[in-house]
């Protein structure tokens, strides 16, 4: 499909809300086998944000209040308000609900999307999808995640990853050219990365015949790798051929901070130089939906983004399921 000029979402702001918390890797190697030099060097993770007074709902709500300031419209202008989340505070109502309250958003629709890491590209895609339709005008999408709370802190093949906070993005309508995103879903490769369910306390036994633990997030750290590094530049490719562009058309490629290695990997397979692939992880650990926001909000924050540029955002998590979009900046640097 060709990119045609068209009604689009454009963002208009950008919000990010993280906890006071932080948790630095010499911390967490006082109370699990680790050093700060093993986690740096695995994961690229130097320290993470772990929520304590704050909620899935309180971050959501700053990041969410944050892109409504800047794109400065009233909240009763909002039509829909989409939350990405894997861990929400309540099952229902859902965050979206009360990030609606939090912000007197009276007029707007609101739901949650769990799609664990990939969750805010999805939610993204949403919004895009209710824009081009003429469904609705202006939608905030925010990754909002207290992921720590999922996370046993005597596992440490998890315990160093995974950080907290919230992001997001406010699109309004505009005449502009649409980019056809592409997206998938695995669900045989589930078993690789799980979370706990609604009864976190129902016995499951793991294919060696013991008990496993089903109130945290598992992981097989080696498949979801192996994961990422093959489908993430697949998918890129994809969007870009899909949408007639090559990788030199592009200014940034804003993937989800999960691994740094996973983020050199990508690179290197598309043979893209690293200065095109921000990163943050190194300050929040993996944030899961949160984490595409975050980046966007501190790229947008600090100049980085110039109106016009082209960029790619990328997903990829549990599900399994990935995706990738282009969309061209437009707020002026």
């Amino acid at each position: 499909m060709n990119k045609e000029q068209t009604i689009t979402g454009v963002i208009r702001g950008t919000g990010a809300c993280v906890p006071e918390r932080i948790l630095d890797n010499k911390e967490i190697a006082g109370f699990v086998d680790t050093s700060d030099e093993w986690i740096r060097e695995r994961t690229g993770v130097r320290r993470r944000r772990i929520a304590e007074k704050e909620t899935t709902v309180s971050m959501a709500c700053e990041a969410g209040r944050q892109a409504v300031e800047e794109a400065g419209i009233s909240p009763d202008e909002i039509d829909m308000i989409l939350v990405a989340t894997g861990s929400p505070d309540q099952i229902f109502p859902c965050t979206a609900c009360r990030v609606q309250e939090a912000l007197g958003a009276d007029g707007a629709v609101g739901f949650d999307l769990n799609a664990a890491c990939s969750g805010f590209l999805f939610a993204y895609n949403t919004a895009q999808a209710y824009i081009a339709s003429g469904i609705y005008r202006t939608v905030l999408v925010i990754g909002s995640e207290s992921i720590s709370r999922l996370v046993d802190w005597t596992d440490r093949g998890t315990c160093i990853l995974f950080g907290d906070g919230a992001g997001a993005v406010l699109l309004q309508a505009a005449e502009g050219k649409t980019y056809r995103p592409a997206a998938h879903s695995d669900g045989s490769g589930g078993a690789a990365l799980t979370g706990p369910g609604v009864r976190n306390r129902i016995r499951s036994i793991d294919k060696d015949g013991r008990e496993a633990k089903t109130e945290y997030i598992t992981m097989n750290g080696k498949d979801v790798f192996q994961f990422a590094v093959r489908k993430v530049p697949q998918v890129i490719q994809e969007v870009l051929k899909e949408n007639e562009l090559s990788v030199e058309d592009i200014d940034w490629f804003v993937l989800h901070q999960a691994n740094a290695r996973i983020v050199d990997a990508v690179a290197r397979r598309l043979h893209i130089g690293m200065e095109k692939f921000p990163m943050n992880l190194q300050d929040y650990g993996n944030t899961s939906s949160a984490s595409i926001p975050i980046l966007l909000h501190e790229l947008n924050r600090n100049g980085v983004l110039k109106k016009g540029q082209k960029l790619v955002l990328a997903g990829f998590g549990a599900g399994l399921s990935w995706g990738a979009s282009i969309l061209e900046w437009d707020i002026k640097g």
